[in-house]
């Protein structure tokens, strides 16, 4: 230890050379101590990270190097020879030549081991620790937090951000790292777009990232689905909407998958870098090749200088096309009011349930987020507490109601980086303009002008649409029923044949079946 401190106090010529060792010793000290720490399970916090593996070993790296140059400026100032001044500033025991060198090379071998293996194992640290979610959604704060809180409550939540975002190889890591530069370039100098603008261009193909877990060749038959909805009423009325979605697997046409099988291909050009304009779309099966453009015409964007922009490359459809927001999901407020009901988290009993809460999340806010999910708080409250409704019993139901409603704000709204309601649209399904009506329209029509197929019953068979019952279409036709021309045309399409017709009517007295009309 006596040799370590007469070391230290050589090297520490001036105050260049005494501050690179300050710096150089107190990171290291604090990054095992802060190691220690984690293994012991002490510090959870992920901004601790970012002072472990990124911030001391760069004071680490800054230290060492104000050393030698603290001593060059030394041997400048005083004229003498490096001999001269080891001899000057460490004992004659240290500096004396021995068999395998002077215990001072010595000393300098085993420290810059030492600083070797620190270097080594805070950098391998530091890659690990740049590729844990925390890292990507927290070290960012405010620009990260609308992708970060989408990602905890997302169906991949337990997926890493860099399985997607990067992908295998040195390739990958490469283009990531440098992309990630000018992220922290534009975050320092703030000239990032607000919201931040998708498609993300960077990302990996799907086929290197979605299909390590999801094998569209292993998916098959058809997924059910029911999406509940709830009238603006007293009572919050719900209905039904159950879809049978034809997934198939990738060899199947007719069926959602058949799109990125391998053994199709469909390209597209965009009129947009948002890909939501489509100037045509190419279908190759084998050797044959059909074309489908758009009839509609879209404004031309040009530059400063009045001449046409280059439109956007060329794509091949995969996965993302379709599952744009596989993880950061933002709900459109009705939908997400509707799942709230349908799950309980709001108690339809509360008279104009669905009305109450859809009104408090679509307010007129300001910027401030805490104080906006406080008005929602004060929005909801103050609706049942003015008496107009009977709320007894039902106190408790309010206080669910208004954390569902703020917990439906905070997930979607982050006012400080422009992110409303709606700024990502799904492209699953077809919501609007988005999703599956941009190719399946009658404006993308072939050289006979016959257009992309857009029945409704081409991707899903209709069990119920707007029903009381979730298999409304499957229940027996009615006489009653003013839609049982289109009840029994959709349920004949899902069980792929005709079903039984209306049942014969009968005699009132002999009880027998009479002719029909």
């Amino acid at each position: 230890m006596k040799r370590f401190q007469l070391f230290i106090r050589g090297i520490s010529t001036n105050w260049t050379g005494t501050v690179g060792v300050a710096l150089t010793t107190s990171a290291f000290i604090l990054f095992v101590f802060f190691e220690l720490l984690q293994i012991a399970g002490i510090l959870t916090n992920s901004y601790v990270g970012l002072i472990s593996y990124m911030a001391l070993p760069a004071i680490f790296l800054f230290g060492l190097i104000l050393v030698p140059i603290g001593w060059w400026k030394f041997r400048r100032a005083t004229g003498r020879s490096t001999s001269e001044l080891l001899t000057q500033r460490f004992p004659d025991d240290m500096t004396k030549a021995k068999r395998i060198g002077s215990s001072l090379m010595a000393t300098i071998a085993l420290l810059t081991l030492v600083n070797i293996l620190f270097i080594g194992v805070g950098g391998a640290r530091m890659l690990h620790f740049m590729d844990t979610p925390e890292f990507c959604g927290t070290a960012c704060h405010s620009v990260m937090e609308p992708e970060w809180v989408a990602y905890q409550n997302s169906p991949h939540a337990h997926v890493k951000c860099v399985e997607c975002h990067v992908g295998e190889g040195a390739g990958a890591l490469l283009d990531a790292k440098l992309n990630g530069l000018w992220q922290v370039v534009s975050v320092t100098f703030d000239l990032y777009e607000r919201p931040i603008p998708t498609p993300v261009h960077q990302l990996r193909p799907a086929r290197e990232t979605c299909e390590k877990c999801h094998w569209p060749d292993k998916f098959y038959g058809d997924r059910i689905k029911t999406y509940a909805k709830f009238a603006m009423d007293e009572e919050s009325t719900p209905s039904h909407t159950t879809l049978a979605l034809k997934v198939g697997s990738g060899q199947d046409e007719g069926t959602i998958h058949w799109h990125v099988s391998e053994s199709n291909e469909v390209t597209y050009q965009t009129a947009d870098e948002e890909r939501m304009q489509m100037e045509w779309v190419e279908v190759r099966k084998g050797d044959e090749v059909k074309r489908y453009t758009n009839q509609k015409p879209f404004p031309v964007d040009t530059n400063s200088e009045g001449h046409a922009e280059e439109p956007p490359a060329v794509r091949k459809m995969d996965c993302v096309d379709c599952h744009n927001r596989a993880t950061h999901i933002y709900q459109d407020p009705e939908a997400a009011v509707n799942k709230a009901l349908a799950d309980g988290r709001i108690n339809r009993e509360l008279p104009f349930a669905k009305k109450v809460a859809l009104g408090a999340l679509l307010g007129n806010y300001g910027t401030d987020k805490d104080a906006n999910l406080k008005s929602i708080e004060d929005a909801v409250r103050g609706h049942y507490m003015r008496g107009e409704e009977n709320v007894t019993g039902l106190l408790s139901d309010i206080d669910e109601m208004v954390a569902a409603v703020q917990d439906i704000y905070y997930q979607n709204i982050f006012p400080i980086m422009n992110v409303g309601w709606n700024a990502y649209p799904s492209h699953l399904g077809h919501q609007g303009q988005a999703g599956c009506f941009r190719c399946h329209n009658a404006d993308m029509v072939d050289e006979g002008g016959q257009a992309i197929d857009y029945d409704c019953t081409l991707c899903h068979s209709i069990l119920a649409m707007d029903s009381d019952s979730q298999f409304q279409y499957l229940l027996p036709l009615s006489k009653e029923d003013p839609d049982r021309k289109m009840h029994q045309y959709l349920r004949d399409e899902f069980l792929g044949q005709p079903g039984p017709g209306l049942p014969a009517e009968t005699d009132a007295e002999t009880g027998e079946a009479l002719p029909g009309k």
